[in-house]
């Protein structure tokens, strides 16, 4: 089973590239660096409420829909 920070970060680089958004697009709309919101994809950051309400916002979703169903991981 991936850690929580793995299946985060793959399901906003899934919302990020169904956009059709770089790294760079999604930092932009959300106020961060593009190697932040890299390194928040490949699991390497775990970001806080706020970071992850910023996200939301930019990507359009609720924040309930940035964590994947239990047992989708």
């Amino acid at each position: 089973m991936a850690s929580p920070s793995i299946v985060f970060g793959r399901r906003v680089r899934e919302l990020r590239e169904q956009r059709g958004w770089t790294q760079e697009d999604l930092a932009v709309r959300c106020g961060r660096h593009w190697t932040y919101v890299g390194g928040i994809e490949r699991g390497e950051r775990n970001p806080t409420l706020r970071v992850i309400c910023d996200l939301a916002q930019a990507l359009g979703v609720t924040v309930r829909e940035l964590f994947p169903e239990r047992g989708a991981r």
